[in-house]
């Protein structure tokens, strides 16, 4: 238990928050199932706060007036005791505030986002939508949220309408088993393997992932790569700029591979300004590998997407179909370790050249990478439906440092030249290195050279 002395300003700032994703906030003497329903609700999304005590604007329409607290903190213990009582438990935490000049206690709760999917004492499912905790009672929405949360997996799903044949008597099983487990038999290997069910012998989404010969002919849900190069390095690319689009498929341990390859020889055409001169785009290869390995085989398969790789001139750009699984998080997700496909991870990792052959370690060895070429840091990012890697081909060294050093190399540097090569968008924001290079005495312009055309040179 712990009691903790807020002030004025602080009531203040929890009276005229907005309740939205992650904040609600209730009178005391709410019935405790209606707390337990907001509860339930946040650790279903992406965890929150509720405070009770404190009314919402409906109930009290002044600020000023919407502390009420409890006289005594045991006051609030059937609350806790409700929350406690819930199973699956939720991970949440509470803290008792008092403020000098208000009456009583009010209590603070913080609900962690959970790894499962969690419902009230009555069996109900709710999930956080705004300000609002809304009811799941659809079986195929309260599914898709445990997909979503990696407390199961479409891996295991059964595909009833394709045949088991279409798993053992494929060109993918045979060089899997003859490179892996020469003496086994495809049969025997995906039964044990629970690729495919026991008793049907009906296979199961992963075994069609890992071994069907075309797995977006037999999955009902697009399963396969689509990557588009853009001519441009804008946000928000237009029509024109689309140069070409690729679609690829087939079992994942070759998709992983083609993927890697195609992109690579597309970055190949891709030539950009570097501190030696116009050169071919370059990444490291390892962090291409690992970033794209991850994104097919951590996606959550029951979206029926396909993962969509962006290639632009400044960046390239990994969108994995369904959000971070469990406890994962943006933060996090370097050191936390959560496999929502662990059938798929464990067999691909069986393979004499695995492409996870690094369990656990594969964005870590991503940004390692991209540190070594001194380029800047993956961007890791949660979409609607998605996770999103952009990979961007920008220097760690400062807009200054990269422009000195460019000019040790070259006579003279031009606006455009040098937004390639420090990732700055803005024309003016460029403008602004080069006139505090200019103060400092180190840079000057080029005679003779205006408008369009300027450029600099070092200071002799």
């Amino acid at each position: 238990m712990k009691i903790r002395q807020i002030t004025s300003d602080e009531v203040l700032l929890y009276s005229t928050k907005l309740e939205d994703d992650f904040y609600d906030r209730k009178a005391f003497g709410i019935q405790p199932k209606k707390v337990e329903r907001h509860a339930v609700a946040f650790a279903n999304a992406d965890g929150g706060e509720i405070i009770i005590g404190i009314a919402d604007d409906k109930t009290e329409p002044t600020p000023e007036l919407r502390w009420h607290g409890a006289t005594d903190i045991e006051e609030f213990n059937p609350y806790i005791q409700s929350l406690v009582q819930l199973n699956p438990s939720l991970d949440f935490r509470y803290t008792f505030l008092q403020c000098v000049g208000k009456t009583g206690y009010v209590m603070l709760v913080s609900i962690q986002k959970g790894n499962r999917v969690y419902q009230t004492s009555d069996n109900t499912v709710y999930v956080r939508h705004g300000a609002s905790s809304l009811p799941y009672k659809d079986a195929q929405k309260i599914q898709e949220l445990a997909f979503a949360k990696g407390s199961t997996s479409y891996e295991d799903d059964l595909v009833k309408i394709i045949r088991t044949e279409r798993v053992i008597e494929s060109k993918a099983i045979k060089s899997f088993l003859m490179e892996s487990f020469p003496s086994t038999d495809p049969l025997d290997y995906v039964v044990n393997e629970n690729l495919v069910d026991f008793d049907t012998l009906e296979p199961r989404v992963a075994g069609i992932l890992l071994f069907s010969d075309n797995p977006p002919a037999n999955l009902p849900r697009k399963c396969g790569v689509k990557i588009a190069r853009y001519e441009t390095r804008e946000d928000d690319p237009e029509r024109d700029h689309l140069k070409e689009t690729f679609t690829l498929g087939g079992p994942l341990y070759s998709l992983i591979y083609e993927t890697v390859k195609k992109v690579s020889d597309l970055m190949s055409s891709i030539k950009i300004w570097t501190v030696d001169g116009l050169k071919n785009v370059s990444y490291p290869p390892e962090s291409i590998h690992e970033i794209i390995t991850n994104a097919l085989i951590h996606r959550d398969y029951s979206i029926s997407d396909d993962v969509h790789i962006h290639i632009f001139n400044d960046r390239i750009e990994v969108l994995s179909p369904g959000k971070l699984p469990g406890y994962v998080t943006v933060e996090n997700i370097l050191d936390a370790r959560y496999s929502r496909n662990s059938k798929i991870v464990r067999t691909l990792n069986r393979y004499e050249n695995a492409p996870n052959k690094d369990l656990g370690e594969g964005l870590n060895t991503a940004f390692q990478k991209m540190k070594d070429w001194r380029l800047k840091n993956p961007v890791i990012s949660e979409e609607r439906n998605g996770v999103l890697v952009v990979i961007p081909h920008t220097s760690l060294a400062s807009p200054e440092e990269a422009v000195l050093e460019f000019l040790e190399k070259n006579k003279m540097i031009q606006n455009k030249q040098a937004r390639e090569l420090t990732g700055i968008r803005s024309e003016n924001s460029m403008k602004n290195v080069f006139y505090r290079l200019r103060d400092e005495g180190l840079i000057e312009r080029v005679p003779g050279r205006e408008g369009p055309n300027a450029a600099w040179k070092l200071r002799k």
